[in-house]
Protein backbone atom coordinates (compact mmCIF):
# COMPACT_ATOMS: atom_id res chain seq x y z
CA UNK A 1 0.00 0.00 0.00
CA UNK A 2 1.49 3.27 -1.11
CA UNK A 3 -0.04 6.69 -1.50
CA UNK A 4 2.32 9.52 -2.31
CA UNK A 5 2.13 13.12 -3.42
CA UNK A 6 4.16 13.75 -6.59
CA UNK A 7 3.91 17.07 -8.48
CA UNK A 8 0.53 17.92 -6.92
CA UNK A 9 -0.80 14.47 -7.88
CA UNK A 10 -1.91 11.91 -5.35
CA UNK A 11 -0.43 8.63 -6.66
CA UNK A 12 -2.39 5.55 -5.55
CA UNK A 13 -0.44 2.29 -5.86
CA UNK A 14 -1.34 -1.30 -5.01
CA UNK A 15 -4.64 -3.00 -4.33
CA UNK A 16 -7.39 -1.69 -2.07
CA UNK A 17 -9.13 -4.55 -0.27
CA UNK A 18 -11.16 -5.10 2.89
CA UNK A 19 -8.02 -5.50 5.02
CA UNK A 20 -6.45 -2.19 4.04
CA UNK A 21 -9.25 0.09 2.79
CA UNK A 22 -9.36 2.16 5.98
CA UNK A 23 -5.57 2.58 5.90
CA UNK A 24 -5.74 3.78 2.29
CA UNK A 25 -8.50 6.20 3.25
CA UNK A 26 -6.65 7.63 6.25
CA UNK A 27 -3.31 7.93 4.44
CA UNK A 28 -4.89 9.62 1.42
CA UNK A 29 -7.04 11.88 3.58
CA UNK A 30 -3.97 13.14 5.47
CA UNK A 31 -2.33 14.15 2.18
CA UNK A 32 -5.52 15.68 0.77
CA UNK A 33 -6.09 17.79 3.87
CA UNK A 34 -2.58 19.30 3.59
CA UNK A 35 -3.37 20.71 0.14
CA UNK A 36 -5.05 24.06 -0.36
CA UNK A 37 -5.94 23.59 -4.03
CA UNK A 38 -7.78 20.92 -5.91
CA UNK A 39 -5.63 17.95 -6.75
CA UNK A 40 -5.42 15.12 -9.24
CA UNK A 41 -5.70 11.54 -8.02
CA UNK A 42 -3.67 9.34 -10.37
CA UNK A 43 -4.93 5.75 -10.40
CA UNK A 44 -2.52 4.42 -13.06
CA UNK A 45 -0.77 2.16 -10.53
CA UNK A 46 -3.94 0.93 -8.81
CA UNK A 47 -4.02 -2.84 -9.28
CA UNK A 48 -7.77 -3.33 -9.25
CA UNK A 49 -10.69 -0.97 -9.71
CA UNK A 50 -13.22 -2.48 -7.35
CA UNK A 51 -16.34 -1.02 -5.78
CA UNK A 52 -14.42 -0.91 -2.49
CA UNK A 53 -11.67 1.20 -4.10
CA UNK A 54 -14.34 3.48 -5.55
CA UNK A 55 -15.87 3.87 -2.09
CA UNK A 56 -12.51 5.08 -0.74
CA UNK A 57 -12.27 7.65 -3.56
CA UNK A 58 -15.80 8.91 -2.88
CA UNK A 59 -15.00 9.24 0.84
CA UNK A 60 -11.93 11.35 -0.04
CA UNK A 61 -14.01 13.51 -2.35
CA UNK A 62 -16.55 14.19 0.40
CA UNK A 63 -13.76 15.70 2.51
CA UNK A 64 -12.95 18.40 -0.05
CA UNK A 65 -14.68 21.81 -0.38
CA UNK A 66 -18.12 21.37 -1.97
CA UNK A 67 -17.03 17.75 -2.72
CA UNK A 68 -15.23 19.05 -5.82
CA UNK A 69 -11.58 19.21 -4.80
CA UNK A 70 -10.39 16.06 -6.58
CA UNK A 71 -9.96 15.10 -10.22
CA UNK A 72 -9.42 11.45 -11.10
CA UNK A 73 -6.93 10.36 -13.76
CA UNK A 74 -6.11 6.96 -15.31
CA UNK A 75 -9.20 5.26 -13.86
CA UNK A 76 -8.99 1.45 -14.33
CA UNK A 77 -11.47 0.00 -16.86
CA UNK A 78 -13.43 -2.03 -14.32
CA UNK A 79 -13.82 0.99 -12.05
CA UNK A 80 -14.87 3.15 -15.02
CA UNK A 81 -17.66 0.68 -15.82
CA UNK A 82 -18.86 0.83 -12.21
CA UNK A 83 -18.76 4.65 -12.31
CA UNK A 84 -20.76 4.73 -15.54
CA UNK A 85 -23.28 2.17 -14.30
CA UNK A 86 -23.87 4.32 -11.21
CA UNK A 87 -23.92 7.57 -13.24
CA UNK A 88 -21.09 9.03 -11.14
CA UNK A 89 -18.90 10.31 -13.97
CA UNK A 90 -20.06 13.92 -13.49
CA UNK A 91 -19.60 13.83 -9.72
CA UNK A 92 -16.09 12.40 -9.88
CA UNK A 93 -14.49 14.90 -12.31
CA UNK A 94 -12.69 12.37 -14.53
CA UNK A 95 -9.75 13.45 -16.67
Amino acid sequence: MVISLVNQELQVTGKIDYDNAEQYYQQGLALIQKQQLSMVVNLAQLQQGSTLALAVLVRWLRQTPQAQGLHFKAVPDKMMKIIQACHLQDDLHLI
